[in-house]
């Protein structure tokens, strides 16, 4: 789920690191795209463009668990289409401006009828009808095909075919739909190249030399990648030549970087900036999951119609699960039922800080003026305010509390220590919480204070003293030994009677 959660925020936090570029100068291999905004707007800073727009109609509709395919389906994604066109492009393509255009005036056929129809009058009548504007917004498709792979090239070449019925934009939507769908279910690339299978045997050839050229060469060797096949290219150049970082904690590397790397080397690619860079944004975030994505795009990513990103996972996932929320509510709830194991609310105050206070879920139904100027919420918390009668800014972390289920631990936690200190230098006070405030609230506490100069063993030492019984981070050795791994120490864990015996020689 942490991978299916990154396609649509993936997606557009490419496009958004890459709306100041389009078109522009091309940036140099020491230049650092950033969220800046401006472009062709212009954007404000962290806004995506027409590539996320698009793909947010398509999600609007694979969110309710539809089957994309249907007509109904497909006439309402035709609908939003031209819903956006109307009232919320703020830029638009050449091609699919013209398709949209005339489909409004088609006389006959159903929405999704008259869009086909004009799109293939489209693609008869020139012979640049190959344009990336379907491969840009299709990742989402994959998400809703988990189970099905021929129901996902059915679906990709309808969606596609509503503005761009060239074979070849069909084609490439079906590879890179394949990508995502494998990238989710198994957690590597591969499903690109073996998606090839899923094309016309005569076109096959042809795929594995496109992709042969895409691997042997960087982002930038297509000049123009307007064209489907260079702009998937200068994105598939991108992922596969940014190496993968090796995991070294202690240096501040992280194999969940590649997203960021990757990314801002599609940014590099130069031309069509935002759109390479959200078509591999939205392979990379099913690669390595939301927890990869760098929390400060999270927070800055936004969009038409009022998006941000926590909506943008929320489409996601519900488009993985069938259109269903689970059984505490999410993603959809304004607020996740809270269980019974979070026990009564509590706060507590950090042992090297006293401006971040440490607590759980239950503390966020706090009435009135909360005393903080900030959340960090390491847990599910539905999408509503974090508080209800306060707007205050609210970091969410995707870190979850079972063994092996966090696939970019290291990062993650480091992530949400580092968001804590930027909040403090910006003077804010800050709430940090889980579901307990037993566990990732301790271990993200301990590792905030490491970055504030204090030995791991120490920083754990306090953080227990603060919480008392408010502590199962031993229950939790990933967690715990990440404390230390990140500060480049061996983890120490006791070998018996680990709670007192570990804190009785620190007393």
């Amino acid at each position: 789920m942490d991978r299916a959660a990154g396609v649509l925020l993936g997606a557009a936090c490419g496009d958004a690191l890459g709306v100041p570029y389009e078109f522009a100068r091309r940036l140099g291999p020491d230049e650092q795209p950033a969220m800046i905004g401006g472009g062709l707007g212009p954007y404000k800073p962290g806004e995506y463009s027409d590539d996320t727009q698009m793909h947010v109609c398509i999600a609007a509709v694979a969110s309710t668990g539809a089957d994309l395919t249907s007509p109904t389906a497909l006439d309402q994604i035709a609908r939003n289409f031209h819903r956006w066109r109307d009232g919320g492009a703020s830029d638009i393509g050449n091609q699919t401006s013209g398709v949209l255009r005339a489909a409004k005036n088609h006389k006959t056929g159903t929405p999704a009828q008259a869009m086909t129809a004009e799109a293939d009058a489209y693609t008869a009548r020139t012979r640049f009808s190959a344009g990336n504007g379907s491969l840009m917004r299709t990742g989402i498709v994959a998400l809703a095909y988990l189970d099905d792979a021929d129901g996902m090239v059915q679906a990709a070449t309808m969606i596609s075919s509503l503005t761009h019925s060239d074979p070849e934009c069909v084609e490439a939507c079906i590879l890179w739909c394949a990508g995502i769908r494998t990238a989710v279910l198994e957690g590597h690339f591969d499903g690109v190249r073996d998606g090839i299978a899923l094309l016309p045997e005569d076109r096959q050839e042809i795929w594995h030399a496109r992709l042969d050229e895409a691997e042997a060469n960087p982002p930038h060797h297509w000049t123009r990648n307007g064209y489907v096949v260079t702009a998937l290219q200068a994105a598939w150049s991108a992922i596969t030549n940014t190496p993968v970082p090796e995991l070294a904690p202690e240096r501040g590397s992280f194999p969940a970087q590649h997203f960021q790397l990757a990314t801002e080397a599609a940014v590099r690619a130069g031309d069509d900036t935002d759109t390479v860079a959200a078509i591999a944004g939205a392979l990379l975030g099913a690669r390595w999951g939301v927890s990869a994505i760098p929390l400060a795009w999270q927070q800055a990513v936004n969009g038409w119609p009022t998006m941000s990103g926590p909506d943008l996972v929320r489409l996601a996932v519900l488009t993985a699960r069938k259109g269903m929320d689970d059984g505490d509510g999410w993603p959809s709830a304004p607020r996740v039922k809270i269980p019974g194991s979070a026990g009564k609310g509590y706060v507590a105050q950090h042992p090297a800080d006293a401006g971040v206070l440490l607590g759980n879920l239950p503390m966020t139904e706090f009435a009135g003026t909360p005393p903080v100027d900030a959340v960090v919420s390491l847990c599910r918390v539905g999408q509503g305010p974090i508080f209800s009668s306060t707007d205050i800014e609210h970091v969410r972390v995707w870190l979850v509390d079972r063994e092996g289920e966090n696939s970019n631990l290291h990062y993650a936690l480091d992530q949400a220590a580092r968001q804590v200190l930027r909040l403090r230098k910006e003077g804010k006070r800050v709430f940090l919480h889980c579901v307990a405030g037993r566990s990732r609230t301790p271990a993200v506490a301990a590792t905030y204070s490491t970055l504030l100069g204090t030995d791991p063993r120490t920083a754990l030492t306090e953080v227990w003293a603060t919480l008392g019984k408010h502590w199962t981070l031993l229950a939790h050795p990933q967690l715990h030994d990440a404390v230390y791994e990140l500060a480049g120490q061996q983890p120490y864990r006791p070998q018996s009677r680990p709670r007192r015996r570990f804190f009785r020689k620190r007393s």
